[in-house]
């Protein structure tokens, strides 16, 4: 039976900020905030159920926003499984690694729960539900026993986050939206840095995510690319369309 991750929001049982030596940039986030509670359940999929319609962001800001909102979901829900795994639960709990891992966890949750807030303000019966993820099949796969399975998913995530953030940004016409995600994407980006340090040391950019010599900017993908990409992480009932933005 493949195994689902339902997203439930619970207050957090430990602070936000845990100090590290290594890692102090990360001391720059607010007080508090809720933190995520997973429930894990077994399901069986009857082959005979009919196709389930892939959910659909909307246009506009709140179509950026709704398509923000779904890729924090996932990186939450990513994380509160690595600290459900078996190699996150062998790092010493003092250790530089673990204690990222967790503050990593909390910035994604207070992204996800802010852009919950900001479309629920906005206009709440265009939110999109909570989404299910799985990360047990196919190109979804994530071993979450291991450092290398986990650190690589990680940047992966984080990475797709940053480039989703620049592709997306042309679509807003608000500007407090704008600059909403201009704060969340610099976050993402130091995420993507420390992620990578920890893969190889003394490194925090590549290639792949920046033209490091030509125009020395981040480079940015089309919400339909990023995508083709996050759907292999969700359930079929949680696979966007992000048509609506252009």
């Amino acid at each position: 039976m493949a195994q689902s991750v339902q997203i439930a929001e619970a207050e957090p049982s430990q602070s936000l900020h845990t100090p590290m030596q290594r890692r102090s940039f990360f001391k720059y986030a607010g007080a508090t905030a809720g933190a995520t509670a997973l429930v894990l359940a077994g399901c069986s999929k009857d082959d005979s159920e009919p196709a389930t319609a892939p959910v659909n962001v909307g246009s506009g800001d709140i179509g950026v926003l709704n398509y923000a909102y779904a890729l924090e979901q996932l990186e939450a829900a990513f994380y509160a499984a690595v600290r459900g795994g078996s190699y996150y639960t062998s790092l010493a709990a003092t250790s530089a690694e673990r204690l990222a891992l967790d503050d990593l966890y909390y910035h994604e949750v207070i992204h996800r729960d802010f852009l919950k807030a900001a479309i629920t303000a906005a206009a709440a019966g265009s939110i999109i539900p909570a989404l299910e993820v799985d990360f047990t099949t196919n190109a979804g796969y994530i071993d979450f026993t291991t450092r290398a399975s986990v650190l690589n998913a990680a940047r992966v995530f984080e990475d797709l986050g940053v480039a989703a953030y620049n592709g997306a940004a042309k679509y807003i016409t608000d500007p407090k939206y704008l600059v909403l995600a201009g704060k969340i994407v610099s976050v993402e980006a130091r995420h993507a840095a420390l992620i990578r340090d920890f893969i190889t040391e003394a490194t925090f950019i590549g290639a792949d995510v920046a033209r490091i010599n030509t125009t020395a900017l981040e480079i940015s993908r089309e919400p339909a690319e990023i995508v083709s990409m996050v759907n292999n992480y969700l359930k079929d009932n949680s696979k966007l369309d992000v048509s609506g933005l252009k």
